[in-house]
């Protein structure tokens, strides 16, 4: 599922809640901006997914077609599929990673995340008997992480663990230099981007944004 795919079933999913939506709040929600949010409903418009019906003088609201609640469904099941795939492909490449922090004798590894990918690697190092003696993340350093207390980098002075294992896709150069002034040995930084490509259907490109049209007025047809 691509990019251009996937925020078409994100706005079918939306439009199918019942809530009042407009293209500022989906703007805002998925961090778009506006006129590509004004294309992709234009397009779902010429599709034949949604319909707009003006309720009032300015206002408009969206509804889905019985065409688009079949999409919905078909991109359901779509997104289902890919999401496991890459799941699985996940599991493999931090398998990979823990393999290597084993062979080599290490046995504490400080967990560099906090998002989904962390709490996969999380569950892993574990059962791979490994110890997870710290989790690290700046820009979340203060929270609790899977019932451990997320620290800043910094904790990592002085060879607290033995592999730094970076489950994130944030900058990774950044979070290498990071690590680095922390006295982390680059050989003993294991990123799992750095490991092989993600599935083809992950990848697509972000389509161009367009000027928005008023989002109190009609779409021109």
């Amino acid at each position: 599922m691509n990019t251009e795919v996937y925020r078409e079933f994100q706005f079918l999913t939306e439009i199918s809640s019942g809530d009042a939506v407009t293209q500022r709040r989906l703007a805002k929600k998925y961090g778009l901006a506006l006129g590509l949010t004004n294309f992709l409903i234009r397009r779902l418009v010429k599709k034949g997914c949604i319909k707009i019906v003006n309720l009032q003088r300015k206002r408009l609201r969206y509804f889905l077609t019985p065409k688009g609640m079949a999409e919905k469904a078909r991109l359901s099941y779509e997104y289902l599929d890919y999401s496991l795939a890459l799941y699985r492909h996940l599991r493999t490449l931090l398998t990979h990673i823990l393999h290597l922090i084993r062979a080599s004798g290490g046995t504490r590894v400080a967990l560099y995340g906090t998002g989904e990918l962390a709490e996969i690697a999380f569950l892993l190092v574990q059962q791979h008997g490994l110890q997870i003696v710290a989790v690290v993340d700046e820009a979340s350093a203060g929270t609790v992480f899977m019932d451990r207390p997320v620290q800043p980098v910094a904790a990592l002075a002085g060879g607290a663990c033995d592999f730094v294992v970076v489950a994130s896709f944030a900058d990774l150069e950044r979070i290498r230099q990071r690590l680095g002034e922390a006295g982390v040995p680059a050989e003993r930084i294991l990123a799992l981007s750095d490991r092989a490509p993600m599935p083809a259907a992950s990848q697509g490109s972000l389509l161009p944004a367009i000027p928005l049209a008023e989002e109190e007025g009609a779409l021109s047809r």
